[in-house]
């Protein structure tokens, strides 16, 4: 991608103005970011997805048995016949990895690391549909689908702003409000994290949302100092050889003692390897991982199928991501990593970065048996898989 040439997708602003003016910084709105836009996916096929029982779902029922009432999927036929005709909002998750037009939404998006992109959820909302003026944690990009949402955004709140009294959605108290638009379909609004914001259908209608993963620091320091947990012996302690006698007071911890403490902790948080294999595994851990349903195979197999003609592809519930390390070339798939020597890293590439991968572009290396080993591992895995028509 051409980062420094005009993006129509970014309103006529280069990939690299967007991330040095707007991103995390201020809201964007795109009029017809996305020309003669094709919806991929209509109100009745949603809500056939929210019958399933894998597919997580909800609804928002402004003026429910309770204000705001949230109801939970899977759902039943019956749920949408009883809704009231106004002021309902269905919301799916993770609607790209069921339905491969929704996957390729992502890919107008390639200046942000892929790794960033959590998943799309979509929402459908019958007139004066609404979830409530709330603030989120992550940035995104809403699309409008189908119909007319009116947008109103507010400024940045926190975890201090007070809220309303629910049990389970944390709805602002007090909504200031500084901009509102209406947006139409192929309109797109960017919003980047704890922005206020309040949307609701002026028709009924659909939106599109693609989000990108934030770890809260709370995240990170549990699972990485669980990660690091695994490296150290029972014989690895906090220790102070040159602690001396106490003249007076011995419950008083003295700041030598925090002094060897933080040493303790600092040697543990310098190693740099250890930091990118945990995050790389972090941040490709799938949402779904019940769906990698890997495929047994021989080496061998895959090498025939592949020379056949077989196509393979990226299954839509694996993450994969690369980087390199010293003189290593590391690939993180779906929560796992392996390292190889470097001159690997074009392999790592194309297998993050292309669609698909055929008998042509992996023509170089089938001979390899590091490489085939790979490829079945990841099929295995369930990362990978073959493509069926």
């Amino acid at each position: 991608m051409q980062i420094d040439q005009p993006l129509a997708l970014l309103g006529g602003i280069s990939p690299s103005t967007f991330m040095k003016e707007y991103w995390q910084r201020k809201p964007l709105l795109v009029r017809g970011a996305f020309t003669d836009f094709k919806n991929p996916i209509n109100p009745d096929e949603l809500a056939g997805l929210s019958l399933e029982e894998e597919i997580e779902s909800r609804i928002v029922v402004e003026h429910g048995n309770t204000p705001w009432e949230l109801l939970h999927g899977p759902f039943a036929a019956e749920t949408f016949q009883n809704l009231p005709e106004t002021n309902w909002t269905l919301l799916v998750q993770a609607v790209d990895q069921f339905i491969p037009e929704v996957d390729q939404l992502f890919e107008p998006f390639s200046f942000i690391p892929k790794w960033r992109f959590d998943d799309i959820m979509i929402s459908y909302a019958a007139k004066g549909g609404s979830v409530g003026p709330h603030f989120d944690y992550y940035d995104v990009f809403l699309i409008q689908s189908y119909g007319q949402r009116r947008w109103k955004i507010g400024p940045q709140e926190n975890s201090e702003s007070p809220c309303l009294d629910h049990p389970d959605l944390r709805l602002l108290a007090d909504f200031k409000q500084t901009d509102e638009w209406v947006l139409e379909p192929g309109d797109m609004l960017y919003l980047p994290p704890q922005f206020a914001h309040y949307g609701i259908a002026e028709t009924d209608c659909m939106t599109i949302s693609v989000g990108l993963r934030a770890p809260s620091t709370q995240e990170i320091l549990v699972h990485y100092t669980d990660f690091l947990s695994q490296f150290y012996a029972e014989e690895s302690r906090y220790s102070d050889p040159e602690q001396q006698a106490v003249a007076k007071d011995p419950h008083f911890i003295d700041t030598a003692a925090l002094t060897r403490l933080k040493k303790t902790l600092q040697e543990a948080l310098q190693d740099d390897q250890k930091l990118l294999t945990w995050f790389g595994q972090h941040v490709t851990e799938p949402r779904y991982p019940e769906r990698l349903m890997g495929e047994a195979l021989t080496e061998q197999e895959l090498v025939n199928t592949i020379d056949n003609g077989a196509i393979v592809i990226r299954n839509p519930s694996g993450k994969l991501a690369w980087s390199i390390f010293n003189d290593e070339a590391i690939l993180f798939a779906s929560g796992f990593s392996r390292s190889f020597p470097k001159h690997y890293a074009d392999l790592l590439r194309l297998i993050c970065e292309t669609n698909a991968l055929y008998q042509e572009n992996l023509q170089a290396w089938l001979k390899d048996p590091i490489v085939t080993t790979l490829l079945t591992e990841l099929i295995k895995q369930g990362t990978l898989e073959f493509f069926n028509e």
